[in-house]
């Protein structure tokens, strides 16, 4: 493990070791995954388990819903955090972002290979008859959607960043899933607006995924336009104008998508586009476990007070942390949304979900065990107060009544 040695006047040098460091690759096996079941297929065919085959295209959903949460669960949580004298080393020292950087040509790699699954009428190199078939097509973009989906976060950490490489890199990232619009709603809606009743981001108690989704989706979409043609209207030019971010994030896409299809066909089309649908989905799914309920009160000027660790929803399950660069640090990344993953810390104050993000994203497409598993967590978190919960308007008056508001 490595040893950040850092001089700090007044208290000689501190020594800590990152005991994280060397294990942030192994971010890199989802967008792997679909080129290591290639490999699998091909090993199963020259063996004659071709019968074991379509199981191997399903790698991406089986990674998330079932793998991960058990290896979350084994391996408990993480509880080293950064001390304040190796931050600034840790910020400049580049392995870490290179680490996302990868991310991407494995992702692209990936998403060529799935068009020419889908697309392919000869695969008896893989000891397959014909091409793929239904069932192995849609494990293949479902596979592509957890990998589109894990790719937003990983355009989530590269897009905070000053350096103009690193957002241009996130906006390619995003392209799979059609998403481009998010790296402008999420810098500049979301952080602005978090854990209120405007941020469409942020879900309301007593709100299922199934009406949160539409309104983060439209919501969202909404806003980043709107950003972006008041900046476009400061800049005295057309909101079409090509420096438009939301427009030429969706320029990359379209280019992306049509690229592919005139390679492999029209038939690989649909399966982009629903991959890219479920992708966004699991996006939406995090957003709606990581403030749910939680809610920025207003001060006696009416403002709502600054964004805090008690209005995240944080997780220190070691392995997802690793998948996801942290990302379950969330009540640090909001309170200092330029900092890089790998100086993310546990906050004291900061509400905690009973498990990793990936036990929990299945959950949430179910409203009655996620409601049976956080609300009162949220009512607890607010001393039994329902007045203080950000609540969905539609249902306000029940909850009033079914907690007895005060």
């Amino acid at each position: 493990m490595a040893t950040v040695a850092q001089t700090n006047p007044g208290a000689g040098v501190a020594r800590w070791r990152d005991r994280k460091r060397y294990l942030w690759p192994l971010g890199l096996i989802l967008p792997t995954s679909l080129l290591a079941a290639v490999g699998v297929a091909w090993l199963f065919g020259k063996l004659g388990w071709t019968a074991a085959t379509p199981v191997l295209w399903w790698v991406g959903p089986i990674l998330l819903y079932v793998l991960l949460p058990i290896l979350d669960t084994f391996f408990g949580a993480d509880d080293q955090n950064p001390p304040d004298e190796v931050i600034e080393y840790l910020e400049n020292d580049k392995y870490y972002r290179y680490c996302t950087y990868a991310f991407i040509p494995f992702q692209m790699a990936s998403l060529i290979v799935a068009c020419y699954l889908w697309s392919a009428d000869d695969l008896s190199w893989l000891g397959i008859s014909g091409g793929l078939g239904l069932v192995s097509k849609i494990g293949v973009m479902a596979t592509m959607g957890v990998i589109g989906g894990v790719g937003i976060n990983t355009a989530h950490e590269m897009g905070h960043k000053r350096e103009n490489l690193e957002r241009w890199l996130s906006k390619v990232t995003l392209a799979q899933t059609l998403y481009g619009h998010f790296y402008i709603e999420h810098n500049r809606g979301h952080h602005v607006r978090v854990s209120t009743p405007e941020d469409p981001a942020s879900a309301r108690f007593g709100e299922s995924f199934w009406m949160f989704l539409p309104r983060s989706v439209f919501g969202s979409l909404k806003s980043a336009w709107e950003l972006e043609k008041a900046r476009m209207e400061r800049l005295g030019k057309s909101p079409w104008h090509i420096q438009n971010d939301v427009l030429n994030a969706w320029i990359m896409s379209i280019v992306l998508f049509g690229a592919l299809t005139v390679a492999f066909g029209w038939q690989v089309l649909p399966f982009l586009i629903i991959q890219a649908a479920y992708g966004a989905s699991l996006l939406e799914s995090v957003n709606f476990l990581e403030h749910y309920g939680l809610l920025r009160q207003k001060t006696a000027s009416g403002r709502y007070e600054r964004c805090a660790p008690v209005h995240s929803w944080n997780s220190d399950h070691i392995v997802t942390n690793v998948f996801l660069y942290h990302l379950q640090r969330h009540s640090d990344h909001h309170a200092n949304p330029v900092r890089r993953y790998q100086t993310l810390r546990s906050m004291d104050g900061a509400p905690n979900l009973p498990s990793g993000y990936a036990t929990l994203v299945g959950l949430t497409y179910f409203p009655p065990l996620w409601r049976k598993l956080m609300d009162h967590r949220v009512i607890d978190h607010y001393d039994g107060d329902i007045t203080r919960v950000n609540i969905d308007p539609r249902k306000r008056e029940k909850i009033l009544a079914r907690y007895g508001a005060r």
